[in-house]
């Protein structure tokens, strides 16, 4: 499986297409904001003649799912995300002005399919195995892929740092646990893709990730 990465939007959110040989892919948080950033990614998945299977969210927090609606628009692809995260968009504008956004009035994406604790989402050859760690937000999930030894899992986890938790829904608690339950539990070489920065590896921040000691 290969993946392309894009640093998007004024919060420098990564998005990411996974794809493979097949031609198929997946969108994970398209945080796409102004249009340059839009024609960005539609023009790789254009360039690379790539076919999008999904749009899939990790959270819905508002710089995750700017292009969510571009995303439908080009191609048809509804949000499918974890329910618990869903009161999220009913706050989307909320969410805007909290972090200085004066366009408040931008709007929100739908959710039309749930996703939930080891549900499979499929593309090409690739399995994307869905895990519930919440604590970030309480709808926050992570897109393991065992074969190709890598998870997407938004804010979640981070290198040598966690998810923030005083945002609605948090829960330091239950963030921790689900990091060490389930991520830390995995091949220490499994890449993890984070919503923001760098990528790391569990073996990385098994050793050094100051969180999770």
């Amino acid at each position: 499986m290969k993946v392309k990465i894009f640093e998007f939007n004024p919060i420098s959110e990564n998005t990411y297409v996974a794809y493979d040989d097949t031609k198929e892919c997946v969108i994970i948080d398209p945080g796409c904001f102004f249009p340059d950033e839009k024609s960005l990614l539609l023009d790789f998945i254009l360039d690379n003649d790539l076919v999008v299977k999904h749009l899939l969210n990790t959270h819905l927090h508002f710089d995750h799912v700017f292009g969510n609606n571009f995303i439908y628009e080009q191609f048809h692809l509804e949000t499918e995300a974890n329910k618990e995260d869903e009161f999220l968009l009913e706050q989307f504008p909320t969410q805007l002005k909290m972090f200085g956004f004066d366009d408040t009035s931008i709007k929100a994406p739908k959710i039309a399919k749930y996703l939930k604790e080891n549900d499979i989402v499929t593309f090409g050859d690739q399995k994307l195995i869905v895990l519930e760690i919440p604590g970030h937000s309480p709808g926050s999930i992570v897109f393991y892929n065992q074969e190709a030894g890598c998870a997407f899992v938004g804010d979640v986890l981070f290198r040598g740092s966690v998810g923030r938790t005083d945002l609605a829904g948090g829960s330091h608690h239950q963030l921790i646990s689900g990091i060490k339950e389930k991520l830390l539990t995995l091949p220490g070489d499994t890449v993890i893709y984070s919503g923001h920065g760098p990528l790391t590896t569990i073996k990385d921040e098994i050793k050094s990730n100051f969180y999770l000691q």
